[in-house]
Order: C-alpha cells, then structure tokens, then sequence
C-alpha cells in the first residue's frame, strides 16, 4: 500500500538523500532531499563532477576526474562502490558534515553505464545509534518493569525486570497476552486499559494489578502506568508500560492506615458512645463506631436479668445465664451468625452452651478469637459462605460482667491481629461503662416513670381545631417528681380546655397536691363551667388540701379565707385555665396567679396577652376574671410554668423575653417550636419544675358547620330533621342520618316543650359529630325513666341509648343541649334506633 511520507518519518531522521550519475561520471539528476541535505540547488549540481560539488578543493589541489574510485578510462567502470565523503554545505553558512555514499551501478534506457548513489548523513546515524544504545541500557538495565504491547495488544518485547516480577523469561511473553500472566479478572482490567490508551492517546497511572507468581504462595500487587507509543509520522504503533512491585509498600501503606483507622475509631468512640442513657441506644451505638469501620458483622447481647433489675441473676459467673440480644449490624446481606453456630434475632432471649467460646469468654472475662471454618461441625451454610473469623469480647463495667459483643469479619477481609483485638476490648469496654451507666439510670428511670404518669396526661393530647405539643421537666431529674402539670381537656361542642398549674414547693408533697388538684380540675371542667367559675371551685379545693376535714378546718367565721398563721397548712398553686371554641377561633381565659400565656401571630412578635393575674389558689376570698381573646389561623398559643423563664441566674423578665424571642418563627412544625424553646432557655438549672404546653390554632372550617336558627313552632321539627338530613348527606354521613334525624327531632322538641324563645340548630364534624340545640330557656333537662304507662318522658333516655355521649351547659342566655356521635369506621355497627326504642317498653 503506498502512501505519502509525511515529515517525521525514519527517512527524516537517519537523513537519506539520492541523486544520479549519468555515463560520464557528472551528476545527471539531483533530488530534494539532496539538496536539502547538502544545501546545493539542482541547477548547482547537475552536470558536475560529484566530489567537486560536495567537497570544492583549490585549484592546485584538484584531483582529475579519472581520480574519482567508480571511474575509468572509459566512463564509469560498471562496480559497486561505498565511502565516505567529507562535504560542506553550500548554502553559506559552512558547516560541515560527513556522507556515506553508496554508488549502485545501472544502465539508462540507451544502454549506457549510468550510476545511482545514496548518501546518508554519517553524524546523524551515529546519533540514533546513540540514542539506541542508550534507549537499551534504559530498557535492560532499568529496575522497573518495562513491556511494549503493539496494536493487536500482544506483548512484542518486556525486559528482565518485567521477567522476573512476573515468574517468567524475558523471551516467553513475546507474543503473548495479558491472559497469560494474569488472573482473568485483572487481564481484563489490564486489556481494557490497554485499548483505551491505544484509542484514546490518554495515559492511565497507577493501575493496581493483583495476581499470583509461579513459583511463589504469596500474591504480589503491581502498579502499571501506561502510555501509547507513536511513529515518526505521528502513527500510533503500540503501548509502553512500566510495571512495579508495590506489594511491600502496600503493605506498609495498609498497616500505617490500621493504625490511623484504630485511633479514628477510639476516638469517633469517645464521641458517639455513651450519648443516651438508654440500653438499646448505646448498644447501636457501639455498632455504628464497629460497623463496618471495624468489622463486617457485630451483635451485642447483654444478661437479661440486669435488663430485668436484677442485680445478680443466675448464670452470671459461669457465662450460662440468660442474654437477650440487644443490638445487631451487618454490612452484608445474610442473617445474623454468631461464633457458637447459631441465629439469634434482635430481641431474642438465649442461652450459650457451657463449652462454647461464648461462654468462656463471658466465664472467664477474657475475649476469644474464634476461626470459622467451613468444615466446622454445626455450622451452617451462611456461616461457612460468609464469616472468616469472629471475637467474643466480654462487656466488663466495674469488675462485672454485662454482656457479650462480638465482631465478625467476613471472606476477603483481613484477619484480626493482635491490634485488632485490643481495639475490640477498649470498644467493648467503653461500651460496657456506658451501658451499665443506662441501666441504672432505667431503673431509677423506671420507678419514677410509675408515679409521674400516674399525674400526667397519658400519650399525646388530641384536640379539636388545635395541632398540641407538652412539655415537662422535672426539677429533680433522677426522680421526676414535681408539682408542676398540664392537662388538656376535652368539653362538649369541640372545645377544648387547655390548664397548666404550679404547685408550691418541691418532692412528694407537691406531687401528691398537683394530683389531687388535676383531678379536681378534671372533675370541673366535666361540669362545663365558665374558667372564672372552675378556678373559683378549685381555689376553694386548694384551701382545704393538707388539712384534716378540708375546708371545714377553716377557722369559723372566716369562709373562703385564712390567717397568716395558717399559711404554712395550706397547698398554694397557681393556675391557668383556657377554653377554646373551635367554631369561633374564641379563647377564654383566666388566670389564677400564673404568669400570662404568650400568643404569636404570623408575621407579629410573640406577646404576653394582657389577662388579670388573679391570686394564687389557696389564698380564698377573691374573685377571678375571664378574658376572651379571638385567635386567628395559625396562630400559636403558649402556657408554661415559671421554672421555664425564671432562674437564680437571671430574673423574670428577661427570662420572659428570651422565651418571646424563641417563639419568633411559629411556621415550624410544633414538636419542634417545643425543642427549640427548651434549647435555647436555660432548661437545665434544676432548680424548678418546668412544663410546657403549645397549642397551634387551624379552627373548624366552615364546610364543618353546619348552623341554623329555627322559629318556636312546631313545624320547626320536621324542618330541624331535614336540615340534618340534608348536611349529613352533604358530609358523606349516609349510616348517621336516621340516627341523627330523630335524636334532632327529640332535642328540637324539648327545646318547643320546656325552652323559650328562638331554637338554635348546629352540626360540627372534626374527630366525631357533635349536634347541639340551644334556646332561651333556664330549665336544665334532666333525664328520668319513664313508666311503662307514661307517653312521653323517654326522649333523654332514647339520646342517652343512641349517641356516644350527652349532656348540656348553661350559656349566657339561656342553655345547650347536645349529643356526640362517633363516626363510621367501616368496623363498628352504629346503634339501631328500632332497637333502642324497643328496648324504652
């Protein structure tokens, strides 16, 4: 295949030029090259005698032509010549040169005796013959390992370096392919590499190879740079690597990186376990630190009866006690393994056998290095297939042992060494403290816990219209036990209480007056009193606690009030008290000595909302007020007690406006409105209670009333029925609406019999539907049962039957009545009204 020599081609570089003698031994034709080579024109050199071109003498020392060797007597004498010819170039700037001339004899198309001659420059041979000797001895003698790879990526030439890292002679790769000396994994690797540096032109460095050498049980890793190789013309002609043996500073490199990754796991250790003082937490904990920085696998199992609050339980010293497996992690797929040859899931109460490792370690204190192997004798399949070796590290806290850890390493990881060991005690250790540090501090925990739900509210509050988060922290952490509570309230119509109070003092004492007073709260919210009204009660209850009889030990004469001397008798408390209507957005409020709630709106600073502070329950003798405050959509509502704002390290007010501040962005999810306030205020000081109470205002939309007034006639009945019929329709309420309809027409009709004036209809849907009936009237219904000869009297009892609960409130003109209906779950069969009619006779 012919094709143009573009510059850069060997012709180039070892500098060959031609030119031709004609019969009479002058030059005849003159190349390019030749006159590139030497600076002569064409028009300078043909038609001359050769060496007078090439090397011009002075005149008395020209030599006659028939001088010149490849002459004769007749012209040229038909022999192959060669020699060397000093020349000068012509072009002027004299420079001098050496040729090797090369005179091939030939005839031209006349049959004469003609001549074509072949000059190379001498000077540039010798420098590539240099530069070849050189490029050997770099080649040969170099410690690296060098291979060329040509284009069809066989190897075409390694040197002795090469040989001998890879357990063959030099001679034996020639020809070959990465497959032949390499794992298949890793000659694919290699040949991939090489073909995109051979179509790429982009070298790649540092690819790490791994393989086995003949001869030798040990596997080597290389690292292999690669390079592709071009000709003069710029072709690409192969690939050039350098191979080195990397296998002794990998392994330095691996140790110095274990201890690196040892001291990062201590430390990280230090940081992360021990940060609750919850059992299970800390167990995770230590598997977060171990896995999979540590090891593959890693369980913890701890003895049950120290869960329990046993102090000592049965097994302890010989390691053959129960143990409940607290905590597992596994960075590969697979069921949990252990080193006795057994599954053991999360939660699950064991045993290990009395001559199992485990048990020896747990026995004897001292952690056990177990191999795994897969001709073990009980092992199962994933234990042969996955885990390489395990230890059992015993869990020592005060000279006692707590439990077991145990730390797995898989196929194709490092074996544990002795550094790996010692880190595995230290974490176990460190591990262990803390561990032992949680599970007595769950048994205090727990004790407390018993009494302190016994005075809380149990679970999360729920209210209608208002999203609510609580707080409480109790002065006294290690029991919890304070005067401080909350409560949230349920009341008829989807309203909702909201009480936070304070009781004097600290310990038992106010512990036991906080639950007698949030049961009495309880029990007069229940009666649906005005806040003005319940405070007045309780402080009245309030006066009478701690002291035999009650309020009857007040001194004669003196109702609703006491002496200074008996201030020391009485429990004082403060308290607020707040009624939310969900249909209105109208809260009312009234305080009993408290410090004011705190309202935010969106997009307006937090403030304190102006309601007449009161005096403390237990004082007696003063009246309390009632402030009704309209809260808007999303707007956030705060009860707290003082131990939340007031310290011995600042006072009151700014206490006050630090809490203020921290309620600046209410958009937030409430739980963490909660957190962010106890972050940011001084919650720790231990010197008082604290409780927290959040209500976030989203009142009834209006599609879920449903509100009307009817006239006082009897034709009102049939027109109360329909509009339920109709609304219950509209809400999808298909199973309430015969139900509804006739408990609406028993109340309508009362409302007609024993009310005064207009006769008010409402229908609220939230959690449940509500039906309430208002009118002027001051009668209280009052429900009785009815003789089997009586016609009426049997409305209230057939409400009563029918719906989830009833009842009815006093309003400032006149009265409510209403019932609650609990809505269809596709489970439960609503009441049947047939049936409950029948069973009134």
């Amino acid at each position: 295949m012919w094709q143009n020599s573009p510059p850069g081609s060997l012709y180039d570089h070892i500098r060959v030029a031609a030119f031709s003698l004609g019969p009479d031994g002058r030059i005849e034709q003159w190349s390019e090259r030749a006159a590139e080579l030497f600076g002569i024109a064409a028009r300078q050199a043909v038609g001359r005698d050769p060496l007078d071109v090439l090397a011009p003498a002075p005149t008395a020392r020209r030599r006659p032509l028939t001088d010149t060797p490849f002459l004769g007597e007749g012209g040229l004498d038909g022999r192959a010549w060669t020699g060397l010819v000093p020349y000068q170039r012509g072009d002027g700037s004299r420079q001098q040169g050496l040729a090797e001339i090369y005179v091939m004899p030939g005839e031209n198309r006349r049959g004469e005796r003609s001549a074509l001659c072949v000059a190379v420059d001498v000077r540039a041979l010798r420098g590539i013959e240099t530069d070849i000797a050189a490029s050997e001895a770099v080649f040969g003698q170099s410690p690296l390992g060098f291979f060329f790879v040509g284009t069809d990526l066989t190897l075409l030439r390694v040197n002795e370096s090469f040989a001998q890292a890879f357990g063959r002679p030099a001679d034996w790769h020639r020809g070959r392919t990465p497959h032949d000396f390499l794992p298949r994994i890793e000659a694919e690797r290699l040949t991939a590499a090489l073909r995109q540096v051979l179509d790429t032109g982009k070298p790649v460095a540092d690819l790490q190879l791994v393989g086995p050498v003949p001869g030798r049980h040990e596997r080597r890793r290389w690292s292999v740079s690669l390079y592709r190789l071009h000709s003069g013309s710029g072709r690409p002609i192969g690939v050039a690597a350098i191979a080195t043996d990397v296998t002794g500073r990998r392994r330095a490199e691996r140790e110095a990186a274990g201890v690196r990754r040892n001291l990062a796991l201590l430390n990280e250790a230090g940081a992360r376990i021990g940060n609750s003082l919850d059992l299970e937490t800390t167990a995770r904990e230590l598997l977060d630190v171990a896995v999979p920085q540590f090891c593959d696998l890693a369980s913890v199992d701890l003895y049950q009866g120290l869960l329990v609050g046993d102090e000592a339980p049965p097994g302890l010293a010989d390691g053959s006690g129960e143990l409940r497996r607290v905590a597992y992690s596994s960075a590969v797929s697979g069921v949990p393994v252990d080193a006795d040859h057994k599954s053991v899931q999360v939660g699950e109460v064991h045993r290990y056998p009395f001559h199992s490792p485990c048990a020896q370690a747990l026995r004897t204190a001292h952690v056990q290095n177990v191999p795994c192997r897969e001709g073990d004798e009980g092992g199962g399949p994933e234990l042969g297939a996955v885990v390489q070796s395990t230890l059992a590290v015993p869990m020592v806290a005060r000279d006692t042992v707590v439990g077991l850890a145990q730390f797995s390493r898989t196929k194709g990881s490092e074996p544990f060494g002795e550094r790996d060991t010692a880190l595995a005690v230290e974490l176990a250790a460190r591990a262990a403290v803390c561990i032992d540090n949680a599970r007595l501090y769950r048994r205090e925990h727990e004790r407390a816990l018993i009494l302190q739900r016994s005075l809380l509210p149990p679970g999360d509050p729920e209210a209608a219209g208002l999203d609510i988060a609580c707080r409480y922290l109790p002065g006294n952490a290690a029991t919890e036990i304070g005067g401080d509570w909350f409560d949230v309230i349920e009341l008829p119509g989807h309203r909702t209480a909201l009480v936070v109070g304070d009781v004097m003092g600290r310990g038992l004492r106010a512990a036991v007056a906080m639950g007698e007073l949030r049961t009495a709260v309880r029990t007069l919210a229940m009666l649906d009193l005005e806040p003005a009204e319940v405070l007045s009660a309780l402080d009245e209850i309030a006066h009478g606690l701690g002291r035999p009889g009650g309020k009857q030990s007040a001194p004669r004469g003196v109702r609703g009030s006491i002496r200074p001397s008996d201030l020391s008798e009485v429990y004082l408390a403060t308290c607020v008290y707040a009624v939310y209507d969900p249909v209105t957005r109208r809260c009312t409020v009234a305080n009993a000595g408290h410090l004011p709630p705190v309202l935010v709106e969106e997009g307006e600073p937090a403030m304190l909302l102006d309601v007449p502070p009161g005096m403390p329950l237990g004082v007696g003798g003063e009246p309390f007020e009632e402030t009704v405050v309209e809260l808007p959509e999303g707007a956030l509502l705060a009860l707290y007690t003082d131990g939340l704002v007031e310290s011995r390290d600042h006072p009151l007010d700014e206490g006050l406006e630090a809490f203020r501040e921290a309620l600046h962005d209410p958009g937030r999810p409430l739980e963490d409105v909660c957190d962010h306030v106890l972050g940011v205020l001084d919650t720790h000081h231990g010197e008082d209670d604290i409780a927290l109470l959040m209500a976030k205002v989203r009142g009834l939309p209006p599609d879920r009333v449903g509100d009307w007034t009817l006239a006082p006639e009897p034709r009102s009945v049939a027109r109360a029925r329909e509009l339920a019929r109709d609304q219950l329709t509209a809400w999808e309420l298909d199973d309430l609406v015969d139900t509804t309809e006739l408990l609406v027409s028993e109340l309508v009709t009362n409302a007609l019999r024993y009310g005064e004036g207009e006769i008010r209809l409402r229908l609220l849907l939230d959690r449940t539907l509500v039906c309430e009936v208002w009118d002027g009237g001051l009668v209280q219904p009052r429900r009785r049962r009815a003789r089997d000869t009586d016609e009426g009297g049997r409305g209230l009892q057939l409400v009563g039957l029918l719906s989830a609960a009833w009842g009815s409130r006093r309003i400032p003109r006149g009265k409510t009545v209403w019932f609650e209906m609990a809505l269809p779950d596709g489970d439960s069969v609503p009441p049947d009204a047939v049936e409950a009619l029948l069973s009134l006779y």
